[in-house]
Order: C-alpha cells, then structure tokens, then sequence
C-alpha cells in the first residue's frame, strides 16, 4: 500500500473518479483512491481498507492517493501516473479558450436567459453556492452529495419560500423542458410528468415510457432524502404543484422508496386536490395506505409507467395486463429450459447492479418469488451481507453503494469492478443466475457491450469448463435515441447468450422463476430420497 498527500490541491470529484478509473486499469494494481480529504471520503477510505496512517496529517484542502499493488515498483510507476494525469488535467484547464466565468454572476451576465444553476462542487461548497443561484432567482439542481441535512432542510425552505424548484442534494437525474440534466435518458416528449426521490427510478420509468410510444413532459428530481421526516417532503410537494400547474402536463407519476408516514400523508392529501390522474410507485410501500386515495398505486416501476402510457393514450389502465400475462407465458418457458441445464449443485441467485433503485425493486420482487434474500441494501439486519464482497446463498447487490465507490467512478460509468465480480461469481459452484442491469443516457458508460459481452463470454467459458452453464440476465434501461442506442445494445448482448427483458422487474421475474424451479425440484428430490 502506498499513499500521497498533495497539500492544497483541488479537483472536482468527476475528474478524480475518471483518474482513479485509469490508475485501477494498470496491471498490478488491486485499487486505488484519489480523493479530496473530507470527512466522508475518509470515512469511506477506512472502510474499503485503504486510509492509511500517512493521511493523519492531511488538511481539509488536501488531495489523498492511495494505491494498492502487487509490487512496490507497480505502486511507484502508478503514483508517477496519477502526478502526470492530474498535471495534464490542470494544464487542459488552464489553456482552454473557452470563457469559463469564475462566479454565477459573471455567468449570468455570459447568459442571461438561464434560470437554472446546476451545482457540482464538493458537498461542503455545495450549500452556499446553491443559496447563491436561489438568491439570483435560479431554479437549482444540486448533483452534489454528502451535504448536511441541516443545510438541505435550509435551502429548500428559502426555495420553497422564492417558488423555485431545488433539486437534490444528491440529484443524479432530471429532464427540465425536455433537456436531460446530468445522468438521464433521451426520451420523447409527452404529457407525463414525474416526481422521483430515485435517479434510476426516474430514469427506468421514462425510458419505458417512451418505448412505449408516450413522453414525458417535466421530470423533477428532488434527492433521495426529501421524503425522510427530517425534510418533511418541502420539494416533492413543490414538485407535484408545478406539475399541477404545468399546462404540458396531464399525468403525474411519482416515484421513490416508502416516504415516511407523515411526509405519504402530505403527499396523499396533496393528491386529493390534484385533478390529473397521479401514479404512484413507493417501492415497498403498505398498499392498505392508498386505500380511499385518489393515486393509483403500482406495484413496479414497469407497471406506474404503462399504466401512465395506457392513461396518455386514452386506453384502460388495466390494458396492458394481458402483454403481462402473455409475457409469463414466455418467461416460464426460458426459466423452464434454463433450469434443466442446471447440476444439481447450482441453485443461487447472484444480482450485481449499479441503479440503486433496480437493486431495491428486485429485493421486494425476489421476496415474494424466493424469499428474502442477501444485500448490502437489505433493511433487515438479518440479510444484511457481513461483507459486500463476498455473496452468500442468494445475493443481490447494489455496486452504487459507498464500498464500491471510493475514488473511482460509479458502476453506471466504470463497469471494471462489476466485469470482476461477474467473474468471481460465475467460479462459485453453487451460482445459477447472474443477473445486472444496463443503464444507458448521457454520463453512462458510452460502450456498454464492448465491455460487457468479452466478461460474460470468459465467465460463460469457465462454468463450462466445470460441467456447469450459468444463466445470464439483464435489464436495458434506455431508449433508441441515447447514445448508446438500446437496440445495438440488445443485440449484441443477445448473440453473447444474455437473456434481455423489456425491465427490471421482467428480468426480475426470470431470474427469480429460475431460482425457484430449482429449489422445487431439490425440494422433490430430497422427498423421494426420504421416503425411501
């Protein structure tokens, strides 16, 4: 382990996160971190073993690298790296001939129809420069994490108080007048507007909207945090009256993880004065609390989004269940011939993905078909994984999470800790499915299958080599018109023997119908040996 610390140096968090990516892609390096010295990054330096007693010294202001290679003369050679990237990062800067104003105002004056600030800086920054962009009369949208919540609960009461919309902290998608902000799809302008604490929530949402021939109008995102008691649901609650108000909009759909009760009371009773249809999906929410509502709950995110695409295309909100039901048809068939190609060793579920919110939605989905299963998500600390690194029995895993991002991109960008995970898991005996999700957009890896399909191919060949064939699955979140084009995605997935459903919970649904196929047929098995 080799560390560094350069005293004063400054570099947003992006940029560090794509160094880090470079310097983790050397040969003989196991990890490595390059990170601003903050609270919240040491914390998540210590927990992934890597803040080492060189850094006790370092100053708020300071940049940490920390290595992890099989050599010292690897780590010398890596360190030399990082010096000559950061270098170039800051002479690239320096030597641009763009106008790169120094203050919100001087931007202003560059552009002085804009009426939205986007802030990016490190989390302690984050709170004054958005009361800065508030007081300027800016709508703001803050990408931001590790902001206090004291400071958040501030801000989005002044905001509250301007009428304007202050999106975040922690806001990783938006879609403000039909222009993706940050991590989002490319998706058809509509009549459906979105209210979503969830940035790949928001994101699967949209981009099944707009697979199904809908669009969306506004979609707001207001930070995972705003539904929790201590916010109170300030912005959310904004959110839905804008959309109320918005002319382009006829149907709202609302989308985050189970609010707390005070704050799903808010909402509901704000829903009662609404007279557009609101969708919502409160992923694991009581659905006895809807009960008397006018929102009309959905039990997936695939659902709230047909059920907003059936509204905008003046069918039955109930039409699309006959796609379902065929659809089941279709999927216990695959699970049918997969589970036949299994040894009587493989019975485990493996899900690696790098939404938060897919991860959340196949915990409650998996429920219900196999039963609790282990995660670094999961809310029960009987399931809680001991170690993130390490699967045990049937294990979804959300890559997004703090452990896997220290000073390195996040798995929607940099799939390298992903790619050797699906090759960790395809050597345990006992694995069945490996199931992932692709999210496609602006900021996401822009070589989704060439990255992919080489792993899946070498982890396929290396069952194979043992007597076993694991099944791999996969949801595409994203439309035709991203970057990466869903449909080459698709594609070439599929000539690598990749099962790719129309969602999450599609996926969700094949994976877990595996499982259970096999677990029944151990189940006949044991019975038949016990009554012999």
């Amino acid at each position: 382990m080799k560390g560094k610390i350069k005293r004063g140096e400054y570099f947003d968090s992006v940029t560090l996160m794509l160094v880090a990516k470079q310097i983790n892609g050397i040969e003989g390096i196991a990890d490595a971190a390059v990170v601003m010295n903050t609270e919240e990054n040491r914390s998540i330096l210590e927990f992934s073993g890597l803040l080492i007693s060189d850094f006790d010294e370092a100053k708020a202001s300071d940049l940490l690298i920390c290595l992890k290679a099989e050599s010292e003369e690897v780590a010398e050679k890596a360190m030399l790296q990082v010096d000559e990237v950061l270098e170039k990062v800051r002479h690239a800067i320096s030597d641009t001939e763009d106008f790169l104003p120094k203050s919100l105002e001087t931007a202003l004056c560059a552009m002085p129809d804009a009426n939205l600030a986007l802030i990016s800086v490190a989390g302690k920054y984050a709170a004054n420069e958005a009361m800065k962009a508030l007081k300027l009369g800016l709508h703001v949208m803050i990408f931001s994490d590790n902001v206090p919540i004291e400071d958040e609960i501030w801000l989005k009461k002044f905001a509250q108080e301007k009428d304007l919309l202050l999106m975040g902290p922690d806001c990783g998608t938006a879609i403000i007048n039909g222009v993706p902000l940050a991590f989002a799809n490319v998706v058809n302008k509509g009549n459906i507007g979105m209210v979503a604490a969830s940035g790949t929530g928001l994101q699967e949402i949209s981009s099944i909207i707009s697979n199904n021939g809908a669009g969306i109008s506004q979609a707001i995102g207001t930070g995972g945090r705003d539904v929790k008691k201590e916010i109170g649901g300030i912005m959310f609650l904004a959110a839905l009256e804008a959309l109320n108000r918005d002319k382009n909009t006829e149907i709202i759909v609302l989308v985050s993880k189970p609010p707390a009760k005070e704050v799903l009371k808010k909402i509901l009773e704000k829903v009662e004065n609404i007279h557009k249809p609101v969708i919502t999906i409160f992923l694991g929410a009581d659905e006895k609390l809807f009960e008397g509502s006018r929102a009309i709950p959905a039990k997936t995110l695939e659902e709230a989004a047909l059920i907003a695409v059936s509204l905008a295309q003046k069918k039955d909100i109930n039409s699309f269940q006959e796609m379902f039901e065929k659809r089941y048809k279709g999927v216990k068939e695959i699970a049918q011939k997969e589970a036949k190609t299994k040894i009587r060793e493989q019975k485990y579920l493996r899900g690696l993905f790098c939404g938060g919110t897919l991860c959340e939605e196949a915990l409650i989905i998996f429920k219900e078909q196999i039963g609790d299963v282990y995660s670094n998500m999961s809310s029960k600390e009987k399931f809680q994984l001991k170690d993130s690194m390490t699967s045990y029995m049937n294990t979804v895993i959300d890559m997004g999470g703090d452990e896997f991002t220290v000073g390195r991109p996040h798995p929607m960008i940099d799939f390298s800790l992903r790619n050797r995970r699906i090759l960790k898991e395809a050597e345990d005996p006992e694995v069945a499915v490996i199931l992932f999700d692709v999210v496609l957009g602006y900021g996401s890896n822009m070589e989704p299958a060439q990255e992919l399909v080489p792993v899946i191919m070498q982890a396929a060949k290396s069952a194979v080599k043992t007597g076993r064939d694991i099944s791999f699955v996969c949801s595409i979140t994203g439309t035709v018109h991203d970057p990466q084009d869903r449909k080459d995605v698709e594609k070439r997935l599929k000539e690598a023997g990749v099962h790719v459903m129309e969602s999450n919970a599609a996926a969700c649904e094949l994976s877990g119908l595996v499982i259970k196929m096999l677990s029944d047929e151990s189940s006949k098995m044991e019975d038949r040996h016990g009554n012999k």
